[in-house]
């Protein structure tokens, strides 16, 4: 296959070995790039049973096969690892200028696997890679540290780093590439745990396409898809974010104060034009400062916003996404996005996961008002809901893993309910102990079931369900009923290979609407010389799921491993429009059944050897495969 060299670095931090190895146009073939690809290496390079911040747990860098091609939106790069957080697969996907370097200096992956006996980055230039001492910036921000690589190594140099909750193995940190974070799941403790401060990697070198004139005729076609739409405009104009308001008033699937509201009534209320100051229309016109786009992109939604004035000013973050004015604003009961904007700049810098550290800070909240937690556990703070100065506080014990608090929540929710015990697990939001992002599931059914089933835990991003279940309509699905729970299994499984086909070609999902998979053949024969169809693409999606499930079943999870938070499947919404609704255990029940069924998996969710041969995964079929 043309567009890909098939070749990946191999690194040993403990021997200080450096290799590179070159792959078949198999796996291309087979698993397209990015995720996909990093899900087989990490298959085939770890053992079971391993622990996920061992030397011989690999963590595995791949950029979208698309990716670096120019194709408008192809910007993603998938890291890729067994979480410390879940003991699961773990996948952490952002827009990273260091996958169009890698591209460029010639890899297609970087596998790591080891322990450094002392701090170091990762030297890449073209066909020189070295491991380089990192003792100076041991202790600094994930921010700070790519700065001063870029200040040594020039600004041709892309880069990436972990920050000091990284260093401090917190299960909820990520790895920060040039502000864009690949938080979740726990990536920066796998790389934190290999004394692996950086990576920095400059390509020079031409990638040699199929055929680069009609890449550009795909790049033109696809920049005209793009641009001028009212997707764009509205990306551009307010981000993420832009359908708060919506989500909130319309919808009520917004969660406030550790989900036990799902519309934010008291900031709406608190302003005389009835407008809330989470809304990217009040605050992207006042705070931003410049757009901040993703490789290739066209349509940026990311921007920098900064504070000049009052308590925090001097705060300049990138941001504020849609799932971080939740978990760092109504999920706290906060609804001055200066605070959620001093909060996301703390995560950011020290590396923390905003979704995790948010949700967690929450159940911490609620411990505090019920009296489970006293005010000497918080180290003096008042922790009630909306209290923002007490937050910026705790979150920075939390980064730093310092006081009582910081001890409590630097792993996550799952762990601290576990240790403060007094039946706190039942406002403990978490599935496979990873925190739910910005949709409460109870109004959103299929919705409930992706985040049950997800190999990552409750993700959001694993099949984009909150997609047709907001609007009723995904692609080919059509007539989508979010308060239903009945035939929800296929509407999920379409959502979960679909998305591995975009993460696995490096696509942004929010570009999914304008493309869909029919309008991205050209690029991708371009690229490549391959004639893949949609059924090609879906049936490389579903291989990989059932790749990335098997890796979980390996590691011993099942059934008994997708569920729901206790209040999701207990306490019904308290207020808006979907005021009553809640997912009752009978209701996950069978909406699992139904997806195993259309998966192909036995009852105990294990992926069966009729499916595992089907799909082509022949070898896993003889070893691991579930009997009907």
């Amino acid at each position: 296959m043309k567009g890909i060299t098939g070749k990946i670095i191999y690194i040993d931090l403990t021997e200080g070995r450096i290799e590179s190895k070159t792959l078949s146009d198999e796996y291309y073939a087979k698993y397209l790039g990015g995720e996909g690809l990093g899900s087989r290496l990490l298959f085939d390079e770890i053992e079971k049973g391993i622990d996920p911040l061992s030397e011989k747990s690999p963590l595995i860098i791949n950029p979208g096969l698309l990716v670096g091609s120019g194709l408008p939106t192809a910007s993603k790069t998938s890291v890729v690892f067994k979480s410390p957080l879940t003991n699961a697969f773990g996948r952490s996907i952002s827009g990273a200028y260091l996958g169009v370097a890698m591209k460029k200096a010639g890899y297609d992956g970087i596998v790591i696997k080891g322990k450094s006996n002392r701090p170091v980055y990762l030297f890449v230039e073209d066909d020189k890679v070295e491991i380089r001492d990192a003792e100076s910036l041991w202790g600094q921000d994930a921010i700070e540290t790519q700065e001063i690589l870029k200040k040594q190594l020039g600004n041709d140099f892309r880069t990436a780093a972990i920050g000091y909750s990284g260093e401090k193995l917190s299960f909820i940190s990520g790895i920060d590439f040039e502000e864009r974070q690949s938080a979740r799941a726990g990536a920066g403790a796998v790389m934190g745990s290999k004394m692996l401060k950086a990576i920095a990697v400059k390509g020079t070198k031409d990638v040699d396409y199929a055929d680069s004139e009609k890449l550009k005729e795909a790049i033109a076609t696809w920049n005209k898809k793009i641009i001028g739409t009212d997707t764009a405009k509205l990306d551009m104009a307010y981000g993420s974010g832009e359908f708060y308001e919506w989500v909130n008033k319309e919808i009520g699937v917004f969660p406030v104060k550790n989900w036990q509201e799902s519309m934010f009534e008291e900031s709406f209320k608190a302003h005389e034009d009835g407008k809330s100051h989470l809304d990217p229309y009040y605050w992207s016109p006042k705070y931003t400062e410049k757009l901040h786009p993703c490789p290739n992109c066209n349509k940026p939604c990311g921007r920098y916003i900064v504070i000049k004035e009052g308590k925090y000013a001097g705060t300049r973050v990138e941001g504020v996404e849609y799932e971080i004015l939740y978990s760092l604003g109504g999920e706290l009961g906060i609804e001055d996005i200066e605070v959620t904007a001093k909060l996301n700049e703390i995560c950011d810098r020290a590396g923390l996961d905003g979704i995790s550290a948010g949700v967690t800070l929450g159940w911490a909240m609620e411990a505090y008002e019920k009296g489970l937690l006293t005010k000497e556990d918080a180290d003096g703070l008042d922790l009630r809901f909306g209290n923002g100065g007490a937050a910026v506080v705790a979150m920075e014990l939390i980064a730093k893993k310092e006081g009582h608090l910081g001890e409590l929540l630097f792993n996550g929710v799952k762990r601290a309910a576990e240790k403060l015990g007094k039946d706190s697990y039942k406002f403990a939001l978490e599935v496979k102990g990873l925190e739910p992002a910005a949709y409460d599931v109870r109004g959103l059914k299929g919705m409930a079931l992706a985040i049950a089933e997800s190999v990552r835990g409750a993700c959001h991003l694993t099949g984009g369900i909150y997609a047709p279940e907001l609007t009723g309509k995904f692609w080919k699905l059509t007539n989508v009923d979010r308060l239903s729970s009945s035939w929800k299994g296929y509407e999920v499984k379409t959502g979960d290979d679909f998305m591995r086909v975009y993460d696995s070609l490096g696509m942004c999902k929010f570009s999914r609407s304008l493309f869909w998979l029919d309008g991205m053949l050209d690029g991708i024969k371009a690229v490549t010389g391959v004639n893949f169809g949609v059924d090609d693409l879906m049936l490389a999606g579903e291989r990989i799921y059932n790749l990335e499930r098997l890796f979980n079943a390996r590691e011993g999870l099942s059934r008994k491993d997708d569920y729901l938070p206790y209040r999701v499947t207990h306490d019904p919404i308290s207020n808006g429009v979907s005021k009553g609704n809640f997912v009752s255990e009978e209701e996950l029940q069978h909406m699992l059944d139904e997806y195993y069924l259309v998966r192909g998996w036995s009852k105990n969710g294990i992926p069966t050897k009729m499916q595992l041969l089907r799909v082509g995964l022949i070898k896993e079929a003889e070893e691991y495969g579930d009997p009907l």
